[in-house]
This record gives C-alpha cells, sequence and structure tokens, in this order.
C-alpha cells in the first residue's frame, strides 16, 4: 500500500508540472516591470518617470531630468522611512488620520463635483439677478472711487485741441462723429462714459492724474485738461461714486453671478449628500446603533 501510494504522488506530481508547462505555452506572462531605484521594500519603475518627461526635450536634459527626479524620489522614501521609526505613535496616528481624511475629501470632492457639473445651470436671469442685487446691495459697498467719463490723450503738438475739447463738452451725435473720425490722431481714447471705471485704473490710463490729485479731477461734471512729457489728456467726468457708496448693478454684475452660481452649486452638493443617505438608508446600507 505504501509502494501504491508513492507512484500515486509521483505520477500527481508530473501531472501537475505538465500541466503548468501546458499553461505557459497557452497564458503569455504580464512582463515584469523595470526597476531604475529601489529605497529598502519601495520601488521606482521605469514607467512611473517616462510618462512625466516633458516632450521635446533633448537627450542630456532627459537624463538629467530623470536623475534628479529618482534622487528627489529616494530622498522623499528615506525621510518617510526615518519619520515612520523616529516620530512617536501617537504622532503617526494623527498623520495616518490627516492621510486617510484627505483621500477621503479628495475621492468625495471630485465625485461631487462631477455630479454637479451633470446637473449645473449657469444661466441667470436680469430678474434674478436684479432681485439678489436688490436684497443684498448693503453687501456691495465701493472700497475705491468709480468715475464715469471719456477722455481722450492728444500728442503735445497736436493742432487742434480746442476743437476736440469743444466737441468732448458736448457730446452730440455730430459731436461724437467728429471725434470718431480723427480718432487715429489720438494717442488713447475712451468714449464710453456709461461705464464705471475705478480711480486707480484712471491713474494708471492717465500717469499726471494721481492718488494726491484726484480729488480735484475727478469730480462730477468736472472737465480736466492734464499735460505730461507725452502729451494732453482732456476729460469730461460726468459721475462720480465714492469709497462706502452702494455699487451699481451694472459694475458688481460679474460678482453677482459668481455668487448666485456659488450658492446653486453648494445647495445641489447638499441635495446629493442627502439623497445619497437616504438612498443607503433604505437598501439598509447605512444604520446608526445606539438610538432610542
Amino acid at each position: 500500500m505504501y509502494f501504491l501510494n508513492r507512484k500515486i504522488i509521483w505520477v500527481f506530481c508530473c501531472v501537475v508540472v505538465l500541466a503548468m508547462a501546458s499553461c505557459n505555452s497557452l497564458f503569455k506572462e504580464a512582463p515584469e516591470k523595470e526597476a531604475v531605484a529601489r529605497v529598502g521594500d519601495s520601488y521606482l519603475y521605469k514607467e512611473d518617470i517616462t510618462s512625466l518627461i516633458p516632450v521635446g526635450m533633448s537627450g542630456r536634459d532627459s537624463a538629467a531630468f530623470v536623475v534628479n527626479y529618482i534622487n528627489n524620489w529616494a530622498s522623499k522614501e528615506l525621510l518617510l522611512d526615518k519619520s515612520k521609526i523616529n516620530l512617536s505613535e501617537e504622532k503617526l496616528e494623527a498623520f495616518n488620520r490627516l492621510v486617510n481624511n484627505y483621500k477621503t475629501d479628495l475621492y468625495t470632492r471630485a465625485y461631487l463635483e462631477a455630479l454637479v457639473q451633470q446637473s449645473s445651470d449657469t444661466s441667470i436671469t436680469n430678474s434674478e439677478l436684479q432681485d439678489f442685487y436688490n436684497r443684498e446691495k448693503e453687501n456691495f459697498k465701493l472700497t475705491e472711487k468709480l468715475v464715469q467719463l471719456r477722455f481722450v490723450a492728444l500728442p503735445e503738438q497736436f493742432l487742434d485741441k480746442s476743437m476736440v475739447e469743444a466737441k468732448l463738452k458736448g457730446f452730440k451725435a455730430e459731436d461724437k462723429a467728429y471725434l470718431d473720425s480723427i480718432a487715429v490722431q489720438f494717442k488713447k481714447l475712451h468714449f464710453n462714459d456709461s461705464i464705471w471705471v475705478s480711480a486707480s485704473r484712471l491713474i494708471e490710463e492717465i500717469p499726471p492724474l494721481t492718488s494726491l490729485n484726484e480729488e480735484k479731477y475727478l469730480k462730477n461734471s468736472q472737465f480736466f485738461e492734464l499735460q505730461d512729457s507725452i502729451g494732453v489728456y482732456l476729460g469730461k467726468v460726468n459721475k462720480v461714486l465714492n469709497i462706502n457708496d452702494i455699487a451699481p448693478v451694472s459694475y458688481v454684475t460679474p460678482d453677482i453671478k459668481q455668487i448666485i452660481i456659488n450658492r446653486r452649486r453648494l445647495s445641489q452638493i447638499k441635495k446629493i449628500e442627502t439623497e445619497i443617505i437616504d438612498e443607503a438608508i433604505k437598501k439598509n446600507e447605512f444604520e446608526i446603533y445606539g438610538k432610542d
């Protein structure tokens, strides 16, 4: 009986070896990844670096990039190993919790953003915008002066300055037509006097205008003429809004639109979170223990 068992075992081993050989011939083994560096039990593989090399980089620069990457990787891995040995258990546990929380936040945030994107509505009617502004206008107080004006910058030797001044002050249809006809002679121009412009922006565009003299020139219905070594600046101010005045709706419209969209997004996220919990409770995938 003993000899019979030995024969059976020997036959079984032969069958196993033959089966493994036949499997090797039928199934192609996955190629092993090519390691380029090792720190302890951690390996850095060639495929981890290849995709990071910028397209079009020369051979010399690529080699330097790879060496630098390997050294940085090794430095981090070695420091990580040292930290695990030398940091206290309490700190390691705290850091692990932070890592896990960050990982969870990263995944859930990406998933929620994808869901919100699918159902996001960025259209905002004028009525919605105006209603929001009327409710929250006290939150839109100005932190800098705003100005409605028209102005031109003339070359220093411009011959018909008085005519431009008259047309800029009158600004009727024929005045606008005249100014448009000679606009190529101006160094700068701004004729849309219904747009609100910040005083800081005007100071950039009109160098002789400064934070020290703006009170003198930027006043309601004020006409000004300023000059520097480059040329002459003529301007007609329509209206001024000062710091702490309520910002006009046209000026804060982009901000209001973004606020409305952000509030919709937060509301949608809250709705998705509630629906996910409700669904999990219905499917008995989520329950709280110890409730009365």
